[in-house]
């Protein structure tokens, strides 16, 4: 019988992303000018505040103050009427120095043995569903938003949007689990005040149908298209007025979009945050080294979708243990435990062989903090750091370096295909 699987996402702009973005530009900072440093940082904002707490061990020296407005800036909190502006807000920090207590079972005389900085278990996904090997309600409800954003910038096509906003898709699969159609978008946007609340509400709606919708449907695949059909129920801003947004409607805290940020409630989470933690924390790392094997399994057609758990006690190098589950869907007559096996023999799981693998000593997380950390272009670009300043720096990038296929031709080999 055919079924309906859900995903949602949220705006640069809501004010658990922007919080995710300061800290994550706390740690991009911190290895721009100390890639041995170890960072630990929340933060949180709420209306006309932003509160940086945490733990930190580096040389570097950084102006939080102005790398958390810059964040906020780049976002589109520039308006007195927001409620919360990068040139006025408050900026308390709290950060201190990390506890020796962890960092002795981090660090070690030989750089293979690091230990893990935490325990807990980390799980990545694939599927087949899309060309980025994501499922796909996620992966549209992140295009929604990402084009939305785009189009409050151009301030051409509609001129009324403000920072913050969400946005659902639901989609109806067969019982062979294929994508059937669409059958809910919701869109909850905000929006300068109108005169007239019906009229608003209307014209939001039709542009997000007309203007938005059309956008981006122009850049999907032929079938993904022919998804979209007139049967689709739109619930665009259903509870009417969303003038008042981002910090100033809702205290927003780093770390509370997990499932946004990983596979939109497909496959499963180990329960820890990803942005403001530097890459010695596996809750990060290992995160990203078990999707980079679950996209390479899947792209070597080992599986159509594939899970992979990872698990660390802290302190401790080697893995408590690596799991696989293929959902019935493998390719190569092993059942999943032989594959795990085979997964601890071609990648190296231990924290520092993770980080030397995927270059993560590199300040590139602010890219991750809004729009998923998964399922993103693997490109290099360059960076610049407290730029027109004396101590500007510039540094190039390899960005999302989890998401390459590097390791294709290893596994196919591996498993004989």
């Amino acid at each position: 019988m055919p079924y309906l699987f859900t995903s949602e996402s949220v705006s640069e702009g809501h004010p658990d992303k922007v919080a995710d973005q300061i800290s994550d530009a706390l740690i991009d900072n911190f290895l721009a000018y100390d890639i041995t440093s170890k960072v630990a940082c929340e933060t949180l904002v709420t209306t006309g505040q932003v509160v940086l707490a945490g733990e930190v061990k580096s040389d570097a020296y950084l102006d939080v103050q102005d790398i958390a407005r810059d964040v906020i800036r780049r976002i589109g909190y520039t308006k007195s009427e927001y409620m919360f502006e990068a040139n006025s807000c408050g900026i308390f920090s709290a950060i201190h120095e990390q506890s020796p207590d962890i960092n002795q079972g981090v660090e070690r005389k030989s750089p293979e043995e690091q230990g893990a900085g935490d325990q807990g278990m980390m799980f990545g996904y694939a599927t087949k569903e899309t060309e980025n090997y994501m499922p796909l309600a996620l992966d549209l409800a992140h295009k929604l938003l990402i084009e939305l954003a785009a189009l409050r910038r151009e301030n051409k096509d509609i001129k009324y949007l403000r920072p913050d906003a969400k946005s659902q898709v639901t989609i109806e699969y067969s019982d062979d689990n294929q994508p059937i159609r669409i059958d809910t978008i919701v869109i909850s946007t905000q929006h300068d005040d109108f005169d007239k609340e019906a009229a608003m509400l209307e014209k939001i709606k039709k542009d997000m149908i007309e203007i938005l919708i059309p956008r981006v449907k122009k850049d999907l695949k032929p079938e993904l298209q022919q998804l979209f059909t007139d049967k689709i129920t739109y619930h665009i801003n259903p509870t009417g007025k969303f003038v008042i947004g981002g910090p100033h409607g809702d205290t927003g805290l780093t770390g509370r979009k997990i499932i946004v940020d990983t596979y939109g409630g497909k496959g499963a989470h180990g329960g820890g945050a990803f942005s403001g933690k530097d890459p010695s924390k596996v809750d990060r790392s290992a995160a990203y080294a078990t999707r980079h094997i679950a996209k390479n399994l899947v792209a070597a057609g080992v599986a159509d979708e594939v899970l992979v758990q990872v698990s660390y006690a802290i302190g401790v190098a080697k893995p408590c243990g690596v799991f696989v589950d293929t959902y019935g869907t493998g390719k190569v007559g092993l059942k999943d435990g032989e594959i795990a096996r085979k997964v601890e023999e071609i990648f190296d799981l231990r924290p520092y062989a993770i980080e030397q693998r995927l270059k993560l000593r590199n300040p590139m997380y602010g890219e991750t903090a809004a729009y998923g950390h998964m399922g993103r272009e693997s490109k290099v670009v360059t960076k610049v750091f407290n730029a027109g300043k004396k101590n500007e720096k510039k540094v190039d990038v390899e960005l999302f370096t989890w998401e390459k296929l590097d390791y294709v031709d290893k596994v196919k080999k591996a498993f004989g295909l």
